[in-house]
């Protein structure tokens, strides 16, 4: 029995969750799987996965061996590199937020390609939160929380800064709020990636405490693009990112208020999984991605990040940032 391909179809049944995806993952006959996973487990001598009609369950032992088994395969992609000199190569699927695909990794791919001529990249941007495992995807930016999953490996790039803001005309017609009370006489557009999600209420900075308030608003969308459109059509407030609306803010199109109560900052991470085979591939495009939003997002942030405004002032424009390449 080959061991470790043994091992590399067992965690791909607990990743999947069938015999049947994880054939099709790993273009394999499920005959070919299920006899895989019986063959380690006789070897082993215990029982990896629970058997029920439509989905298998790891076991004790099984949720044991997939811990082992995903740093084991991931130790031995990289042993195998440091020998024959390959370089990357394969085909990757990476997710990122809509926004940043469209403004900051489709301009920098040109140079990232031509520096691995071996990768093929399949990019999809969307705003709503994607499985890795059970939709395939090798590697997702992530903006935000959410719970942590123990089948990936998470890396911590930063915090992105919020704000608040609204469109003059909308300002003109409401009124300013000065402090995060008044926002209950305000409309919001309300953000809601997938249709049954539900919009979150929003959080502002009082000192070191954080003021959560549920307002009301006429408008759900469930992408950035919408969310900003709306926001400078009039329909209400959004909290987002600074980065998304730096332009918008330079160009007069809309209006930071309440710049001094910030909503929390926004982690972003990268999340990826961890096949063999494709561990060099990975780990370039991880670190690309890394100093991508390093020096596309984090560091204009920063040179946005304006004085702190006065107590008695409810709004604060934000200068343009630089225009910048598209090379990485």
């Amino acid at each position: 029995m080959d061991l470790l391909r043994a091992l590399q179809i067992f965690v791909r049944v607990a990743e999947t969750g069938g015999f049947a995806r994880a054939g099709e993952s790993l273009q394999t006959a499920a005959s070919s799987v299920t006899t895989a996973v019986q063959q380690l487990e006789a070897h082993l001598g215990t029982r990896l996965f629970q058997r029920t009609t439509r989905r298998v369950r790891l076991t004790p032992d099984g949720e044991l061996l997939y811990e082992r088994g995903v740093r084991l395969l991931a130790e031995a992609a990289e042993t195998a590199g440091l020998f024959s000199g390959a370089t990357p190569s394969g085909r990757l699927r990476l997710e990122v937020p809509a926004r940043i695909g469209r403004l900051i990794v489709a301009p920098a791919l040109p140079a990232f390609l031509e520096r691995h001529p071996a990768l093929d990249l399949e990019l999809t941007s969307s705003d709503r939160i994607v499985d890795l495992v059970e939709e395939g995807v090798d590697c997702v930016l992530r903006v935000g929380g959410g719970a942590d999953d123990g089948r990936l490996i998470a890396q911590p790039l930063g915090r992105m800064r919020q704000v608040t803001c609204a469109s003059p005309a909308y300002l003109a017609r409401h009124g300013v709020p000065r402090q995060p009370d008044d926002l209950r006489r305000h409309r919001i557009v309300h953000f809601a990636p997938l249709a049954r999600d539900r919009s979150e209420a929003w959080q502002y900075g009082e000192g070191e405490a954080a003021i959560t308030l549920a307002l009301r608003g006429r408008v759900t969308v469930n992408n950035a693009e919408a969310y900003i459109a709306c926001c400078k059509a009039g329909l209400g407030l959004i909290q987002i990112p600074a980065y998304d609306v730096a332009d918008a803010i330079g160009r007069g199109e809309l209006v930071e208020v309440l710049a001094q109560h910030a909503p929390p900052s926004l982690p972003i991470r990268l999340l990826y999984t961890q096949r063999l085979g494709a561990a060099r591939g990975l780990r370039a495009l991880a670190e690309w991605l890394r100093r991508l939003v390093a020096e596309r997002v984090l560091a204009v942030q920063d040179e946005l990040r304006a004085p702190r405004a006065p107590p008695d002032a409810g709004v604060r424009r934000t200068r343009r940032p630089p225009r910048r390449g598209s090379g990485s």
